[in-house]
């Protein structure tokens, strides 16, 4: 059964891969269009600002909400690196448990304002805020799921995964 989940949570992370690889090449071509118009035709377009900050909008929350994974977040390395499998789990939890509480305490007031914005649209695209914004939604409640079963495995003795100077990362 968990095999089954492995599987199905794979694929679905691999799409979700896709479509916002998609997204940054629709950026990436509406910037280009953008540029061209500009400097090449002396032409201003409005609506090529407005679809790029929308698809940037979009593309940061749901990369951080369904493609980022726990060990891609930033941390406070010198804390985190120092700490024991134990201190690591009382870390997690209490983490977790905050984030949890914060977004789970925001949520009604966001809901409600993303609700209120469908009285305001674009002005180019008219598309309307409420469409525009409702991945902050859509985010929090993918966030509240992801560190309630971060902090439920921590409270079950799993500690999350240490620093390890010796993989490959940013260097942030």
């Amino acid at each position: 059964m968990d095999n089954r989940f492995s599987l199905l949570g794979g694929w679905l992370r691999r799409r979700a891969e896709n479509l916002l690889a998609l997204m940054l090449l629709a950026m990436f071509l509406i910037f280009l269009l953008q540029i061209a118009s500009r400097y090449v035709f002396n032409l201003s377009i409005g609506w090529t600002h407005e679809a790029s900050v929308g698809l940037w909008i979009w593309m940061v929350l749901f990369g951080s909400a369904f493609v980022v994974r726990e060990v891609d977040e930033i941390r406070f390395d010198l804390f985190w690196g120092a700490a024991s499998a134990r201190g690591l789990r009382v870390m997690q939890i209490v983490g977790s448990a905050s984030l949890v509480g914060l977004f789970t305490w925001s949520l009604p007031a966001v809901i409600d304002y993303v609700s209120f914005m469908r009285v305001e649209s674009t002005a180019y695209l008219k598309i309307r805020f409420d469409l525009l914004y409702s991945i902050y939604v859509v985010f929090a409640i993918a966030m509240i799921i992801r560190h309630l079963w971060l902090c439920g495995l921590a409270i079950k003795g799993k500690a999350p995964e240490g620093f390890d100077p010796t993989k490959a990362s940013s260097g942030v």
